[in-house]
This record gives C-alpha cells, structure tokens and sequence, in this order.
C-alpha cells in the first residue's frame, strides 16, 4: 500500500514540474462567471486570454472526454484503447498529420493565431497543475497548441465522410469503375442538423428568427458544450462547441448569428495507380516511372488491456496524395483538407466577426472542408451558404468513379472560390431551411440555388430528409410566421405524407395478415398519424419500420425486407411496451445514469430524437439528434431575445454536479430559458465568479 501511494505522489510530483516548464512562456488570465447552469461566461483581456479560460472551463467541466481525446490526435490512441484506437494511428500517421505539423506549424499559422490555440492548451495544462487528482494519464501532458490543430485536422474530413471511401478500399475487389467521359454524377448520403432563418418580411411583426440545432451524439467527444467568451480584442460570442474545440462552432453575437448542418459533397478521389510490373514501388505519371515514398511506422497498443505490443505497417505516398497496397491494386488519395491547418483561423474569424460582411469575409477564407451555414442578423438579412472545400477538378470526368492515376492533369491543386457555391441572400420567399438537403431545395422554388450556377463534379446531393420535406410544408402552410408558428416548425414531430419512408410504411401496411400479432400491428400502422407526441400510440411501431429504411437510406444500403422488419418491430415493441401501441412517452426515453423522462420526436423529424434500447433496459433511451440548441428573435426595434437548451446540462462527465442533469427534464418538456449572454441579463443569475491563471 504504502509503495502505490509514494508511486501516485511521485507521478503527481513529476506532473507539476512538467506543466511549470511548460510549452509557452507566455502567461494568460481570465475570470469566469458561471451561471446559474453552470455555462461558463468568460473574460480574457485578449483573445488568448480568454481560449485559455475557455479550456479552463471546458477541463472543469469535461476534462476526461479532453484527456481521452489526446491519443486519437497525436496516433497513440492503440496504447490506450487497444486494436480499435491503433486502426486511428494509422489514420493519423498514413496521413502525416504530425509530419505537416512538424514542417508547417509556424509557416501557415499567424502569430496571432499560434498565441491562441497555445493559450487554449495553456488552459488544459493549469487546470491539470492545479487539480492533479483528476489527471488519469499524466504522460499524455503537457497540452500543446499543435495538438488544438490536429484535432481539427483529424475531425474535419471525418465529418463530410472521407473515412468512407478509404475503408471501401480494404475488400476483397475493386469497389468502383475507373471513370470514362461522360459526367454521370451520383446523390450523396449527408446525415445530421437543422438551421433555418426567417426574414422580417415573413413575420406577422416584422421580426427576424434564428433556429440553430445540429444534431450530434448526446454524449462524448462531439456532444456539444455551452460557453460564451469575451475579450477586450472584439471577441464577444456564446454557443456550442465541441470538448477540445477553442472556437464556436454554432452561435450567436449581439448582432448576428449561424447554424452549420452537415453536408457531403465530393470531396475524396481515388486514384489507380499502374504500377512498374519490375519495381512494385514505381508508379507511372504522364509516361514515366515515379517513386512512391514507401515509409514504415510502428503502431503501439496494448492488447487485452495490458499486454504491450506493437506493429509495423507500410505507408506510401504518390504525387496525389497518401497511397494504399492492397490485393486489387495500389491506390492514392486525395482529398480536401489535405495538409489544411488554419481551420481554427477560419472560425474564430466567424467567431469574432462583426457585421455581415465580416462574416462572408470569414467564411471566403475557405479553410473549412464541409458544412452548410445558415446566417441571420439582427437587420434583417438572411442567407445560405453550401460551404465547401470543392477542388478545381479537370472536366470530363466522372469524378463519383475512380480516377487513373497516370495523369497529373488529374491531380487537382486548388479550390472553388466560395462566391460559386451554392448559397442564396435575402431570398423574396424570406427563408432558408437547411436540413441536409439537396442545396438546391432550401427556400421556395423561386429563390432554391440553381444547378446549372454551381460548379460541375460537385458530387451534389440530390436526397430529400423528412425534416428538410416537413419544414418546407410547414413553410408553405403557415404562410406569414407568428412566434408560436416558429416555435412549432422547430419542435414539430410528425413525419411528412410525402416523405421517402413512406413508400416502405406502404409496404408494411400491404403485408397480408399472417397473424394475430401481424394483423394488430398492420391496423395500428394503418391508422398512424405519423406523429411522435409523447402520447401517440402509433409511434412505437411506425418510428421502429420508418428507422430500418433511414438506416439503409442513410447508409447506402439496399432497402430492408418489409415482413422481417415488421416482425422486428413487433418483437422489440412488445418487449419494451408490453403491447403493440405504448404510448411512445413511455417507451422512448431521455437521461442517463438511470434517471430518464419521456420524451417526443424520432428519427428524422424536426424534433430529432435518435433512440436506441441499451442493454439492461427495458425502453429506448435517446442517443443522438437535437442537443444545445438555441431559438434567436430579433424584435423590428433591434432588440435581441434568446433561448436555448442543452440536452443534459454543463457538467458531461460528472454526475455528482448539480449541472449534470439540470437540463435535462427542460429539454423533454421542451421548455427553454435565457442563455444570460448580457452582463445585464446576469445580473442576480451568477452562482460563482473566479479568475485563473498560467501563473
């Protein structure tokens, strides 16, 4: 006993010495106020200042999610989490993440925005100093900015899908055709997020609104995170963010705010390679034989949890990009955001924007691979924007196929301007509803971006989502838009008539009644009135058929067997319910941690709600879909009015905070408060104030 204390005395030791040396001589300060909420409202004196505040809170408040991040970004992540984490190293190392790190740190990044990721790592090293005990891998310090960067370098291509045409690569054949004229291009499958914003002149009063709601995992590293953060250096901005993210990826000023929904447009190509029939490591490239840079690294993990080991795996490169050896052929990369390291530049120019202009100004930097914006201000002014980091590709091509690797004509070198993409200003219908749509159907058919506008080998998506179908009915039925009007486009849980899933519910209802239990279930989805309202009686049945074919949809699988899902449906809705029409309040559930509420919305309606039953229980308990979200009005005089929810509450990693849950039952209820974004509005609403500094 006493040898395992002196050992936790001598890594604590070890760890404050660490962290005095330190990675910045630089000393930063800011002051925190946490509201009632417990949402950290945080001054800096400069920008850096307050990133490192920001860390500082997010650590209070989410620090094993920061610490357990770590290794994904850096390619260690095998020594911690086994066979799974190493398949991230290589990831990070076939892609050299730490190599343009290492090379381009100083050169692409300013000294102004160098000062602020180091003073957000700064953040995460003094709360490690000053709270030791809550450190569990002490090796992994200290912080650094560079790895603030990584983690957008890694976390922005996953989020447009480019992992997918890597892993289509590891089968048994060659998964797609190497392309020949003509274009023939092919829909793309984007997942996630609602943003919508309505002009004065669509108001019964001439105000403006705001929808912010991007649906993420309720919990974990991509769960959103609530702050506000304030410097004397023009930053002043609340809203959501990621655990480790310094910036706001959604939010809102006193003037202006934006949503981000996700979208997939094609940005991933995959090259065939001919290689030299006498040199398997020569690839040919207009006519000659080049060399590819063939490199080993050695991938650490533990396996069964504490047995080290390691591997060594081959990485190549080409002129396109990082390559792959399989056993139908060599392949190369390219995708957008290669080598891209100024994300964190391009949002906290959103961030600290001060006018519309300034914001466009800030999304031309186009440092930002994917997501769709939806803007709104307190003057009126709306707008839409399909951002992207779209490459300049040789037309001709079918770019949705694979490319032959023997023309460099084919190696793309730069980007679209952003003025090309799809987006649409103050359109006359006076909205946009972003839902992960078509770019091409967010507004009235009048004021919709027209394809013919966009740049070709976009990869467009052409789907339809139920929130993107039900929205703009909504839109055409409600005419001019009250505050309750607006209230209900945003909680609204019914699935649309004319939504893609419909079809397959046909299907089912069509099946003859092979049994008693058939037969029930028919008549109920029969008479289903496609709403998930906590008392609806149709939900539990409809919303399990209606989730199988999302998840085929969504996934680019073939459409699932109606009988088997029916019988699916059936069985785990007599097993959660105990009768074939629960009222789905009762059987679809929000919490954690044992303590839950009924809640409404499903898979793909406005009101998102992604359930699944967890293991133990006997209901389903909501996993993903609407999270912090906010609700912005301007008044016609200019006057601003928030509200907002979280789905849980501040604390995401400890359930004995009184923040842990104190949202939480709001959120079922659909009952939204003031963020306290104002001094003023803070005013007899802060439960603690308190300064923290590098020193």
């Amino acid at each position: 006993m006493m040898t395992r204390v002196l050992r936790v005395f001598s890594s604590l030791a070890s760890l404050s010495l660490l962290l005095m040396s330190g990675v910045s001589a630089t000393a930063f300060e800011a002051t925190i106020e946490r509201d009632n909420y417990g949402v950290p409202h945080i001054y800096g004196d400069t920008d850096a200042d307050a990133a490192f505040g920001l860390a500082y809170a997010q650590a209070e408040d989410a620090w094993p999610i920061m610490e357990g991040s770590l290794p994904f970004y850096r390619g260690t992540a095998g020594l911690y989490e086994g066979q799974e984490g190493a398949q991230t190293d290589y990831l990070v190392k076939w892609l050299d993440l730490w190599g343009t790190l290492d090379k381009n740190y100083e050169r692409d990044l300013s000294p102004k925005i160098r000062a602020y990721v180091e003073g957000f790592a700064a953040g995460f090293n003094a709360f490690a100093a000053d709270n030791p005990s809550e450190v569990k891998y002490p090796e992994l310090l200290p912080v650094t900015g560079k790895d603030i960067v990584a983690g957008h370098m890694l976390r922005h291509p996953l989020f447009y899908g480019f992992n997918e045409p890597v892993l289509a690569l590891f089968g048994d054949e060659r998964p797609n055709t190497v392309s020949k004229a003509p274009y023939n291009p092919q829909p793309k499958d984007p997942i996630g997020s609602n943003a919508t914003a309505i002009a004065p002149k669509r108001t019964d009063d001439g105000s403006t609104y705001l929808i912010i709601n991007s649906h993420q995992p309720l919990t974990g590293p991509v769960a959103w995170y609530e702050a506000h953060i304030e410097s004397n250096e023009g930053l002043n901005v609340m809203g959501g963010l990621f655990p480790g993210a310094p910036t706001m990826g959604v939010g809102f000023t006193e003037e202006h705010g934006w949503g981000a929904t996700v979208n997939k447009p094609d940005l991933v190509d995959v090259y065939v390679l001919e290689m030299n029939p006498d040199n398997p490591n020569q690839y040919r490239l207009d006519g000659q034989w080049r060399d590819l840079e063939v490199g080993k690294v050695k991938l650490k993990l533990k396996i069964w949890g504490f047995i080290p080991w390691s591997v060594t795996r081959e990485v190549l490169h080409s002129e396109h990009g990082p390559a792959l050896r399989t056993d139908h052929g060599v392949y190369a990369i390219r995708y957008a955001g290669i080598n891209e390291m100024k994300q964190v530049e391009q949002w906290l120019a959103m961030n600290k924007a001060q006018n519309f202009q300034q914001w466009k100004d800030a999304i031309a930097l186009n440092h930002i691979q994917s997501f769709n914006f939806v803007y709104a201000n307190k003057h009126g002014d709306i707008h839409f924007i399909h951002n992207a980091q779209l490459p300049v590709r040789a037309p001709g091509w079918n770019w949705q196929q694979y490319l032959p690797g023997d023309r460099s004509e084919l190696i793309w070198r730069d980007y679209h301007p952003t003025s090309v993409l799809p987006q649409v200003t103050n359109p006359q219908s006076g909205f946009v509803h972003s839902a992960n749509q078509t770019p091409f159907n967010i507004s009235e058919a009048r004021d919709n971006p027209l394809p013919a506008n966009a740049p070709r080998n976009g990869g467009w998506q052409t789907r339809m989502t139920n929130r993107a179908t039900r929205g703009l009915e909504l839109f055409e039925e409600f005419d001019q838009i009250s505050f309750d009007e607006a209230w209900q486009l945003k909680h609204d849980n019914r699935y649309s008539i004319n939504y893609r899933g419909m079809a397959f519910l046909d299907e089912v209802t069509a099946l003859p009644p092979s049994s008693e239990a058939v037969a029930s279930a028919i008549d109920i989805l029969s008479s289903w009135d496609r709403g998930t309202d906590k008392a609806n009686r149709g939900a539990a049945l409809g919303v399990c058929v209606l989730a199988a074919e999302w998840q085929a949809e969504s996934g680019g699988t073939s459409t699932p067997d109606a009988n088997e899902i029916l019988n699916e449906c059936i069985e785990q809705t007599l097993a959660i319910g105990g009768r074939l029409d629960p009222a789905w309040g009762d059987v679809n559930r929000h919490g954690r941690d044992g303590k839950h509420w009924p809640v409404a919305g499903g898979p793909d309606t406005l009101r998102a709600i992604y359930s699944r039953r967890l293991e133990g229980d006997d209901h389903l308990t909501a996993v993903a879909g609407d999270g912090l979200y906010y609700f912005i009005r301007w008044t016609p005089d200019g006057e601003q009015r928030v509200l907002g929810t979280h789905q849980y509450g501040n604390d995401m990693t400890n359930p004995d905070s009184p923040h842990y849950l104190d949202q939480a039952e709001d959120y079922t209820n659909e009952i939204l408060h003031e963020p306290r974004f104002t001094e003023e509005s803070r005013q007899g609403h802060v439960s603690r104030r308190y300064t923290v500094s590098s020193n």
